[in-house]
């Protein structure tokens, strides 16, 4: 009976972790960013923007985003911020709007190229 419990208790470890996950691997960014078919937005505040950003980013913040939002439809939509706050609120935005979002998250952790 104990040894079902655990297995019962690992299992839902297991589908709670795995049900949150927007990006299944490392290498999903780069792929997406090598399609061409992807806008990378910065969801951070000008400013923030201002002092680094990924190569190609534009800039929305994510308060901005709502359904006067105007982004191709056909392209996948790649949002980070500085923790990975707000690129989740933006993703769920996006989403509600009918985008095909990835949330790429905290920008620090991002291996992507970088400009200023």
């Amino acid at each position: 009976m104990k040894i079902l419990g655990i297995i019962i208790i690992c299992f839902l470890a297991i589908f709670i972790t795995g049900c949150g996950s927007k990006n299944t691997t490392k290498e999903e960014p780069k792929k997406q960013e090598e399609k061409q078919d992807t806008i990378i937005v910065d969801v951070r505040t000008k400013e923030e923007y201002e002092t680094g950003h990924i190569k190609g980013a534009i800039n929305i913040p994510h308060y901005e985003i709502n359904e006067k939002i105007d982004l191709d439809k056909s392209k996948t939509i790649m949002v980070y911020c500085k923790s990975g706050t707000r690129s989740a609120i933006a993703y769920e935005a996006l989403k509600k709007l009918g985008y095909n979002v990835v949330d790429l998250g905290a920008y620090d952790s991002i291996d992507m190229e970088k400009e200023k």
